[in-house]
């Protein structure tokens, strides 16, 4: 696999040997519809640029495309050069599927994120429903617990407070 560093010397090159302004390479880039900024391209072609790190397909590839027009297999090329074209056409071709494949599987995904966050919205819903129906519930049972005690307190005060209780008679009037 050819490294940046080799892509750079040779695009320095080629642009020596053609004799190329900064200028000559952005009207180039402009005729295949790419687009770098003029300081972009003065720091890819400065001295000992090849040992900085430049993205591929968003730097690289337009100035390779611009001055060894790479994309496009012309007669005049050699059967090595257009195999080599071909080559790299099909690489990025396969580059640009994955790409848009990864996207599709991103927005995929996404769409189940929210369908979980959905299903469990319902399902935090249903169960806060069910905690609050038992809590509901507590409560009064609660309530019936305090009247019930209420009641046996009241019960048993009557019947230790019962005139009969003294006179030791078993049922009172």
């Amino acid at each position: 696999m050819t490294n940046t560093k080799d892509i750079i010397l040779k695009l320095k090159d080629v642009r020596q040997e053609k004799g190329l302004s900064f200028n000559d390479i952005l009207n180039l880039m402009e005729k295949n519809g790419d687009y770098l900024s003029k300081s972009t391209l003065s720091r890819v072609f400065a001295d000992g640029s090849e040992d900085s790190s430049f993205k591929y397909e968003e730097t690289i590839r337009p100035i390779a495309k611009a001055l060894l027009d790479i994309e496009n297999i012309e007669d005049t090329d050699n059967m090595d050069v257009a195999a080599m074209k071909s080559l790299l056409k099909y690489k990025i071709q396969v580059i640009e599927d994955l790409e848009k494949q990864l996207l599709e599987l991103k927005a995929a995904l996404n769409e189940e994120k929210l369908k979980y966050h959905d299903k469990l919205d319902k399902e935090r819903a249903n169960f806060q429903k069910s905690l609050d129906f038992c809590r509901e519930q507590i409560n009064l049972k609660d309530k019936r617990i305090d009247q019930l005690l209420d009641s046996n307190i009241k019960l048993l005060n009557s019947l230790l407070t019962c005139p009969c209780r003294d006179k030791g008679e078993t049922g009172c009037v």
